[in-house]
């Protein structure tokens, strides 16, 4: 059976679907995050753990061409992990095709040129690219820099609000529901817990706090509530800045900020009143396979899609 794979890793989780000679998808399954960080000893071990694990699932399909979209990959690494990719897939090198998960969802939303494309997961980033292929990037400069709206971004501003009112008042104070959802995730209240599930974990870990934080502006936590308000209102900045520099094309927020909490749409509709805005659920594992497809298939199908260019070529 010829078959294609597509993958789309996240900081925070990985998917990946595989098509059939005519399109029509065979399987599909889901894997750890990862980045493609892999000038980080611990962040190349993570990938090579989740492109492992998806290896393992799609060997019996034996797969002739793969397009991987991967979050922080950069053009100066794509040697290594084409590497890794062909070994543990059994897939050659030169069937294989690489670029940033950003770049491949927004291909999945927008054709070029025609709307602007906000991600905000674990962490947060805008995007337009322009009808000649030039990508026009805002944010997404990881949690260290700013990150601003993401998973990320919304737990460290709660732990960072909790500890100023410790400091200040030797407690909670006004910040009481959100302390006690940020405890049950950490796993206990003390410093020493916290120190250690922020400071040993990953930004994955991290941000999955943004749930925490949630549920406690889900209570009428009023600390929570307005990181997520504002949260939306740094997402919209980032539409913005992009409007600003690329045209008042549509916006589409994807990602799983999105959805965290009912408040977080009508903010960004508030921010962005002229704005032309949705809120798609893309399937962008599913348009990396079909990439893949277009590029290798066509010997097959007779058939040639538009699709993204080979980063190699």
């Amino acid at each position: 059976m010829t078959a294609y794979l597509g993958v789309d890793i996240g900081g925070t989780a990985s998917r990946w679907v595989l098509l059939d000679a005519d399109g029509a998808v065979i399987a599909r399954g889901s894997a750890a995050g990862a980045t493609g960080h892999v000038f980080n000893p611990a962040e190349r071990e993570r990938l090579l753990a989740t492109l492992s694990t998806i290896a393992e699932a799609a060997r019996n399909f034996s797969p002739t061409a793969a397009c991987l979209g991967i979050t922080g990959l950069g053009d100066s690494v794509h040697d290594v992990v084409r590497d890794m990719v062909a070994a543990l897939l059994g897939i050659a090198p030169s069937a294989i095709q690489l670029g940033n998960d950003m770049e491949l969802a927004f291909r999945a939303t927008f054709a070029p040129g025609t709307g602007h494309l906000i991600s905000a997961g674990t962490g947060s980033i805008g995007l337009h690219l322009t009808t000649d292929g030039q990508l026009i990037r805002v944010g997404g400069r990881g949690l260290l820099i700013d990150d601003a709206g993401s998973g990320t971004w919304i737990a460290l501003n709660a732990l960072d609000q909790l500890y100023r009112r410790i400091d200040e008042t030797g407690g909670p104070a006004d910040a009481a529901l959100l302390a006690a959802e940020l405890y049950a995730d950490i796993g206990g209240e003390g410093w020493e817990q916290t120190r250690s599930f922020v400071y040993g974990g990953d930004r994955g870990r991290i941000g999955a706090l943004a749930q925490a934080v949630a549920r406690a502006a889900s209570q009428g936590d009023p600390v929570a509530n307005d990181i997520l308000a504002r949260a939306a209102i740094e997402l919209a900045r980032l539409a913005s800045a992009l409007i600003a520099r690329a045209g008042p094309l549509p916006v589409a927020f994807i990602g799983g900020i999105i959805t965290l909490h009912p408040g977080i749409k009508p903010a960004l509709k508030a921010a962005l009143p002229q704005a032309v805005m949705s809120f798609p659920q893309i399937d962008a594992a599913a348009h990396a396979a079909q990439w893949a497809r277009d590029i290798h298939g066509d010997a097959v199908t007779g058939i040639v899609h538009a699709s993204l260019p080979d980063p190699k070529a």
